[in-house]
């Protein structure tokens, strides 16, 4: 997923506007279904290691490993409102956006994302969700992987992150690395979850000379950092 940069101007009418938001009974209704019946219903374990490192506040990046469809949910599980009392907001691609799922992911704080031609609309309100101090789910591969390895990282979740910090000095941007593995590698019912949460990286670290150069080390640090939780 490339992402382009933004000035600092952030609207733009050749642009259209791209929001989100969560519907309270939507989301009080369905999150207790999903982490007290369905989950447990189809995975024999989930295991769920270092949430002692979740922010409780402030703008938080969650850049998780993506192995299958379920990770939205199992994420949330991990780190949602039972856990730090925050609800989660999520780029997806603009390709789930269909049927039943186009209705329920804008409700429960999806936004979507053209991973082949990312619009300056998306990096926009993720930027204003970081602003507003919201948790916000990106899965920095960009795609599905079954084979159970890393693959290198797209560089947009780390540009999004140094461009919120830019545009906002001492707004306090953390990235959270999390490694979602499943067993046997293609989860199927009754198969075990590990979900591995890493410290936060700080991107008011990475002040490079360039945007560019902050954002390829910040890439090269998150991937580290997910390589070494995916091998515990």
């Amino acid at each position: 997923m490339q992402i382009p940069i933004l000035k600092s101007n952030l609207t733009s009418e050749k642009n259209p506007s791209v929001n989100s938001k969560i519907s309270p009974w939507l989301a009080s209704a369905l999150y207790p279904i999903g982490r007290f019946i369905v989950l447990p219903a189809y995975f024999k374990n989930i295991e769920v290691i270092g949430q002692e490192h979740l922010p409780t506040t402030g703008p938080t990046i969650l850049a998780p490993t993506h192995r299958s469809r379920w990770d939205g949910i199992l994420v949330a599980y991990a780190t949602g409102r039972h856990i730090t009392g925050r609800d989660l907001r999520y780029m997806v691609s603009i390709d789930e956006f269909k049927g039943i799922a186009g209705w329920l992911i804008p409700r429960l704080g999806g936004f979507p994302i053209d991973r082949k031609r990312p619009g300056i609309g998306s990096l926009r309100h993720g930027v204003e969700l970081l602003e507003a101090g919201q948790m916000l789910a990106i899965f920095p591969e960009g795609a599905i992987f079954h084979d159970g390895d890393l693959h290198p990282l797209k560089p947009g979740l780390a540009r999004l992150a140094i461009q919120a910090e830019s545009l906002h000095p001492n707004l306090g941007v953390k990235i959270v690395p999390i490694n979602v593995e499943y067993q046997p590698t293609v989860p199927k019912w009754r198969c075990q979850v590990k979900i591995t949460i890493a410290p936060p990286l700080e991107v008011s670290h990475y002040s490079l000379n360039t945007p560019k150069e902050s954002g390829n080390q910040l890439t090269t640090d998150l991937e580290t950092a997910l390589r070494a939780i995916s091998q515990n």
